[in-house]
This record gives structure tokens, C-alpha cells and sequence, in this order.
């Protein structure tokens, strides 16, 4: 008797991570703010969902290094009304300006590369509002190859449709 009730309680607790529901908005525009390390940093969010569970981000960096990534993302809810927790990937093109002591001038060099991403995302019932804080390292393959893992931000997004 303990263990089918122990079993009926796991499944039902389990079940309230994973059950269905629908997303809370369609489109987000807002404001990424991040660490200065990665090519892809603070800059211009645009989410759009393409079905209940999967969207895709757009971000646009300006500054140094100018830059363009773009992230497909999965969405999985939790328990609580609202919160959804993510994970995705995808890849950035970046422009970086470096000084060249030989030419004795300022140069733009273009990386490109891979981007991970892991996250919670939060839409307020009554507002629209999102809140997403999330991880996203950068690996770097072209002109200067190197991994960036200190990418940590946080996105506020002004929410559109549903």
C-alpha cells in the first residue's frame, strides 16, 4: 500500500513539471544585459514563439564587437504559473575592432560561432511583462578560436499576442 501510494504521489509530482500548457505570449522585444566577455553581450532581444515549446531568439549587439547571434530555443514549464525553463543553441557573427602595430591602424575582424543556452523565463499573468535570466557560452571558430563560458544575463522584454 506504501509503495503504490509513494508511486501515485511521485507521478503526480512529476506530472505537475511536465504537464502541457500553452505559452503565455507569442513575440518578445526588450533588452539583453550581460557580462562584457562574450561577442554577443548586451544588446536588443527579440523572441518569437513558433510553436508551444519552441521559439526563436534574435540578438543584436552594439558597440565593440558588433554582433548578430541567433538561438533556437526549447520551452518546458514548471510548476509555477508563468515560469518556464529553457535550452537551445545556435551561432553569432561578430565584428571586433582590433589595433594592428604593424599597419599602425584600427582594423574589424569577423568571428564567427556556436552559442548554448539554458535559462528560466518568467511572463507576468496581468502585465505584459517577461523576465528570462540565463547562461549562454560562446564558442569562438574563426579568426580567434576560444570558449567564453562567464556569459550570464538577464532579458526584459516587453510581450506582444498569445
Amino acid at each position: 500500500m506504501k509503495k503504490a501510494l509513494f508511486i501515485v504521489l511521485l507521478a503526480a509530482g512529476l506530472g505537475s513539471f511536465t504537464g502541457l500548457q500553452a505559452q503565455d505570449y507569442k513575440t518578445a522585444l526588450g533588452v539583453r544585459l550581460s557580462s562584457a566577455a562574450p561577442s554577443v553581450n548586451n544588446s536588443i532581444s527579440i523572441k518569437q514563439f513558433i510553436n508551444d515549446k519552441m521559439a526563436v531568439e534574435g540578438l543584436l549587439s552594439f558597440g565593440d564587437p558588433l554582433a548578430l547571434g541567433v538561438l533556437l530555443e526549447m520551452h518546458k514549464p514548471l510548476s509555477a504559473s508563468g515560469l518556464k525553463y529553457f535550452y537551445g543553441g545556435g551561432g553569432y557573427l561578430a565584428f571586433v575592432k582590433t589595433y594592428n602595430p604593424n599597419k599602425l591602424k584600427n582594423e574589424t575582424n569577423a568571428n564567427f560561432g556556436a552559442q548554448g543556452v539554458v535559462g528560466l523565463d518568467y511572463k507576468f499573468n496581468n502585465i505584459p511583462l517577461n523576465l528570462s535570466l540565463d547562461w549562454k557560452p560562446e564558442l569562438n571558430l574563426v579568426s580567434d578560436i576560444n570558449f567564453e563560458p562567464a556569459a550570464v544575463g538577464f532579458t526584459a522584454r516587453f510581450t506582444f499576442g498569445k
